[in-house]
C-alpha cells in the first residue's frame, strides 16, 4: 500500500511538471514504468490491445454514445506491437468461409471497411486509408474436394456473396500463369475480398476509441478471483459473487495496480487461454478448459519478375500453400500452415527458412511455374490464436463467471472479423443480447457440449 501510495504521489508530481522535451516532464524516476498508469477503477477492462481488443473498446463507446459515460480501459503488454498478431498478419479479408457465422462476420466487416471513415474518422483529422487491394481470393480444389467446395459456394451465394466457380479450362483462361494439373474446380471471390494494411486498421480503431474517451496503458494483466463489488458507476450488469479481478503488472517494474471493475473482456489473442489458465480457478470453474493456444506461422517474402501481374489474387492451393501479390514490382508474400506433427516451437518468433525451401517453395513452383526461379527476400513469424477444438472464435460470456467475456480463438481470421467481433461483444455487454448478428453458436456452450463447428476455410 505504501509503494502504491508513493507511486501515485510521484505520478501527480510528474503531471504537474512541464512536459517539454528534455525537461523535467520527460524524466521517469528509477523503478517506475514509462507511460500512463492504469486507473484504480474502470467499468470495463479489455485485456489485449490488438485489433480485436480495440474494436471492442470502440464499439462499447460508440454504442453507449456518451462522451463521459462508461470508463473503458485497454491493456496491452506489448506497446511496441513487435510481437502482435495483428501487425504480423498478411492482412487478408474474404467472404469465402463455410460456416454461416463466419460468412456473416465477413460481410459485416467488409461493409465496415468500405465505409471506414464514417465509423472511425475523427473530425479535423486526415481520412483513413487502409490501402485495400480488391484482388479476391482463389481457392483451388482437387477432385476429392470438388463437391464440398461447390456446396460451400452455393451456401455463400444464398447469403449474397459474389463468388464464381471456375472449371480448369476457365481457370487457365483467366489466370494463364497457373498450372491446372490436379485442379478439378476453383472458387474466385468477385467482391469484398483482397487485403489491406493491418497496422492502419489497428491505429484507426485505437485513435477513434481514444477520441471517445477510452483509456489505455501498457502492462501484463493477471486475473484472480474476487469477492468485491463492482466499481462505482459501473453499468448494471449482474456480477456473481465469484468474479474476475484484474491486476496490471507494469513493464520493467515490480509494481502492479489492481483495477476494480465490473467487466473483464479477454481479447488476449494467442494468450487468451494462458490468461485464463493462470487465474488459479477452482476445478469446477475452469472446465471445460479454454482450448486456445499460440501457434507460430511463417510469412515469406520473395521476388519473381516473371510472376503473376496485377490480376494476381490471394491463391490458396490444393496443398494448403498460399500466396498473394505484394505491391506491383514482382514481389509476393506467402506460406502455409504446418501439420500438427510439425508445429514449430512457440517460445520465440524465429523463422525456419528450411520450411520454405522444403515445404512451401516446391508446392508454389508446381502451381506457378514462374516461381521456380524466385528469390527469397525476407521472412517473419507471427502467432495464430489457435482454437484446438474447432478453429473458430469463442465469443460471449464465461458460463460460470458472469463478469468475464471472451473474444479470441479465431485461428487466423481474427483481423478480418475484428469489426464484427467488437460490435457483437459490445452488444452483449451493454444490451445482454446479440442484435446485429446472431453469433450464439460461437459461445462457450459448444465447448461444454463437445459440438464442433466445422469450418473448411482455415488457411
Amino acid at each position: 500500500d505504501l509503494g502504491q501510495g508513493l507511486g501515485r504521489l510521484v505520478q501527480t508530481l510528474k503531471d504537474q511538471l512541464p512536459a517539454a522535451g528534455g525537461g523535467w516532464g520527460s524524466w521517469t524516476p528509477p523503478g517506475l514504468p514509462p507511460g500512463p498508469r492504469p486507473p484504480e477503477e474502470a467499468d470495463v477492462v479489455v485485456v489485449g490491445g490488438g485489433v480485436v481488443g480495440w474494436s471492442v473498446a470502440f464499439w462499447l463507446k460508440a454504442l453507449e454514445n456518451q462522451r463521459h459515460g462508461m470508463k473503458v480501459l485497454v491493456v496491452e503488454r506489448d506497446p511496441t506491437y513487435s510481437r502482435a498478431s495483428t501487425v504480423l498478419s498478411i492482412g487478408g479479408i474474404r467472404q469465402q468461409f463455410s460456416l454461416p457465422e463466419n460468412i456473416q462476420m465477413s460481410r459485416f466487416s467488409a461493409s465496415f471497411l468500405r465505409n471506414i471513415n464514417e465509423h472511425l474518422g475523427v473530425p479535423n483529422e486526415p481520412p483513413i486509408d487502409i490501402q485495400f487491394q480488391p484482388s479476391g481470393y482463389l481457392f483451388l480444389a482437387p477432385l476429392e474436394r470438388a463437391a464440398r467446395l461447390e456446396a460451400t459456394v452455393q451456401l455463400q451465394r444464398e447469403v449474397g456473396v459474389q463468388v464464381a466457380l471456375l472449371s480448369p479450362t476457365q481457370l487457365k483462361e483467366k489466370f494463364p500463369w497457373i498450372d491446372t494439373e490436379d485442379v478439378a474446380v476453383a472458387s474466385y471471390g468477385l467482391q469484398d475480398e483482397g487485403w489491406f494494411d493491418p497496422w492502419s486498421l489497428l491505429q484507426a480503431f485505437r485513435h477513434k476509441a481514444m477520441s471517445l474517451g477510452v483509456l489505455s496503458c501498457a502492462g501484463e494483466v493477471r486475473v484472480c478471483l474476487s469477492m468485491s463489488s463492482p466499481a462505482r458507476g459501473s453499468p448494471k450488469v449482474s456480477v456473481t459473487p465469484t468474479s474476475m479481478s484484474p491486476q496490471v503488472h507494469m513493464p520493467d517494474s515490480r509494481e502492479y495496480q489492481p483495477v476494480a471493475c465490473a467487466i473483464v473482456i479477454n481479447a488476449a489473442g494467442a494468450w487468451a487461454g494462458e490468461l485464463l489458465g493462470a487465474a488459479g480457478l477452482p476445478g469446477e470453474l475452469c472446465q471445460p478448459l479454454l482450448p486456445i493456444q499460440p501457434r507460430k506461422r511463417y510469412v515469406f517474402s520473395w521476388h519473381c519478375p516473371d510472376g503473376p501481374g496485377l490480376s494476381c489474387p490471394l491463391l490458396v492451393d490444393t496443398t494448403g500453400a498460399y500466396f498473394r501479390r505484394d505491391g506491383i514490382a514482382g514481389n509476393y508474400l506467402g506460406g502455409m500452415s504446418p501439420t500438427e506433427e510439425e508445429e514449430p516451437d512457440t517460445g520465440d518468433l524465429s523463422v525456419d527458412h528450411d520450411f520454405f525451401q522444403e515445404q512451401v517453395w516446391p508446392r508454389l513452383a508446381r502451381r506457378v511455374p514462374a516461381f521456380s526461379s524466385l528469390r527469397v527476400r525476407s521472412a517473419w513469424a507471427g502467432y495464430y490464436d489457435y482454437n484446438t477444438f474447432d478453429q473458430n472464435g469463442v465469443l460471449g460470456p464465461h458460463p460460470k463467471l458472469d463478469n468475464l467475456f471472451l473474444a479470441a480463438g479465431f485461428s487466423g481470421h481474427g483481423l478480418q472479423h475484428a469489426p464484427a467481433t467488437g460490435r457483437a461483444v459490445a452488444e452483449l455487454v451493454l444490451r445482454g443480447r446479440y442484435e446485429s448478428l446472431d453469433l450464439r453458436r460461437l459461445g462457450w456452450q459448444r465447448l461444454e457440449e463437445g459440438k464442433r463447428l466445422e469450418e473448411d476455410g482455415v488457411v
